[in-house]
């Protein structure tokens, strides 16, 4: 049994270093321009070295943020579910590797029989003869080995390989898109906190204001008129500042289910300090290659396809299977392991479709096809990516410009709301005139509030499509070792 082995191992070293049918994998180029067209105001940097990397999220400055962001990776349920479906293809990795190697096998048998009951008549008074005992038994090694003589199993790792390595990219890619959702909600509760702050102090001043005019209406300087307007703009506020609690609710709910736990079970105080504005170092657009899994999906998913190619390819060749087995067979039982009762046998078996109607030019021509609509959807997701980057870039560059001249307007309004108030008190003015300065104070104030918001949001985005904090360079390694 052991030379039959020594045969099996001289066998597959030389299959190993045999040749595999189809094309060997290379990336096709795509053309990358040498800089973002935005890129004038932001800060130039490598991926690899001062763009956010790992907890990209403390540049925020926000203490929920910190505090929730390291839960999504270990208790969202969609990242769970890209998790269980990475480990599963790195299984399928696992079991086309294992057609590589012979399969080894031991079996073994006993049996005790009795044979015929022979002459019953011998002499007068003697019983019947009973017949004899046998015991008979086997022990045996077999080995069977199908070798990849043109390469359709190390084509079938290289299809497996990429898909699991496209499958961790996934994971990767739901990580990311969950942690920027969980940062936006938080930054959407944030402006929310701030805006019942605003209307707090809005409700206060309406009360104030109110209060003035009631007064005036009770000394018979002001009219019926103007008393109802200030109670009816006061009640407005109260009911827009008691309205954000819905939003409120609903927000932190959505927080509780991206870090994995019931909505009832999260509970987060009123804070309407708003996160700080992150400077996103770019960085230039070919990095986008090693920074977005998606990308990297696009790139593996077409490294499978091309690996697909010479699994079809291989089907025009012979198959060539050998099998062997080694052992001892005995009866009566005793003595089995003597050499005397050695048996073994070796076997070959080939196998060749000879017609099949074009059913391998046709899986050919499929994969071929396969392949070069995953070039055009990889070459997609680069431009894709691009314009994301490029929408990011030029959407915060104009809201920056447009949050100078709103910080102008929230000041000018504040005062100008204050200065109707005086004059009103002064009696150079109606109440007409003090009701729409504040009410253009509070919608600035708002509008300064909502540019805010979405600048914050729109820097989150960019971080995501710039790949976060995920790198391509931990992928092929970590799953290499596998």
């Amino acid at each position: 049994m052991s030379h039959t082995l020594k045969i099996l191992s001289v066998a597959l070293a030389i299959v190993l270093g045999g040749c595999m049918v189809g094309p060997d994998y290379q990336r096709p180029p795509v053309k990358m321009p040498a800089a973002f067209k935005e890129l004038p105001g932001w800060t130039e940097a490598s991926p690899a070295a001062e763009a956010p990397k790992g907890d990209w999220w403390t540049g925020f400055h926000d203490p929920l943020i910190d505090r929730l962001e390291p839960m999504v990776s270990v208790s969202n349920q969609t990242v769970r579910v890209s998790y269980a479906n990475y480990q599963q293809a790195l299984a399928e990795v696992q079991i086309a590797r294992s057609a590589l190697f012979p399969t080894l096998g031991v079996t073994g048998s006993a049996t005790r029989q009795r044979n015929g009951r022979g002459n019953a008549a011998t002499t007068a008074g003697s019983a019947a003869n009973p017949g004899s005992i046998e015991n008979s038994g086997s022990l045996e090694g077999s080995a069977s080995w199908a070798p990849d003589l043109w390469g359709s199993v190390r084509r079938s790792i290289e299809e497996n390989t990429a898909t699991a390595q496209a499958s961790e990219a996934t994971l990767a890619n739901a990580t990311l898109s969950e942690q920027t959702a969980l940062a936006t909600a938080v930054i959407q509760l944030r402006i929310t906190d701030a805006n019942a702050d605003l209307l707090s102090k809005t409700v206060d001043a309406f009360k104030e204001a109110a209060r003035v005019v009631g007064n005036q209406g009770a000394a018979g300087t002001a009219a019926p008129s103007d008393v109802i307007t200030a109670r009816t703009q006061l009640e407005n506020a109260q009911s827009n500042l008691i309205a954000l609690g819905v939003a409120r609710a609903q927000l932190v709910h959505a927080i509780a289910v991206l870090v994995g736990m019931n909505p009832e079970d999260l509970d987060i105080p009123r804070d309407g300090t708003l996160p700080a504005m992150p400077v996103v170092p770019a960085g230039v657009p070919s990095t986008l290659l090693q920074r977005r899994p998606d990308v990297a999906i696009a790139e593996r998913q077409m490294a499978a396809q091309n690996a697909s190619i010479g699994v079809a390819i291989a089907a025009y060749y012979p198959s060539i299977s050998l099998s062997a087995a080694d052992g001892f067979s005995q009866s009566p039982l005793a003595g089995l392991l003597h050499v005397a009762n050695h048996v073994w046998s070796l076997g070959a078996d080939v196998d060749q479709t000879l017609l099949d109607g074009g059913a391998r030019h046709g899986q050919v021509a499929a994969a071929r096809a396969g392949y070069e609509a995953s070039v055009a959807n990889y070459r997609g997701s680069v431009l894709t990516a691009l314009q994301n980057v490029e929408d990011d870039l030029s959407g915060l560059r104009i809201l920056g410009q447009q949050a100078q001249v709103q910080s102008a307007a929230v000041r000018d309004a504040a005062q100008g709301a204050e200065v109707a108030l005086n004059e009103y008190r002064a009696g150079t003015v109606d109440y007409a005139t003090v009701a729409a300065a504040q009410a253009t104070s509070l919608a600035t104030a708002q509008d300064g509030l909502n540019l805010r918001q979405q600048q914050l949001v729109d820097t989150v985005t960019l971080i995501g499509d710039l790949g976060g904090g995920w790198s391509e360079d931990e992928l092929t390694p970590r799953t290499a070792r596998r």
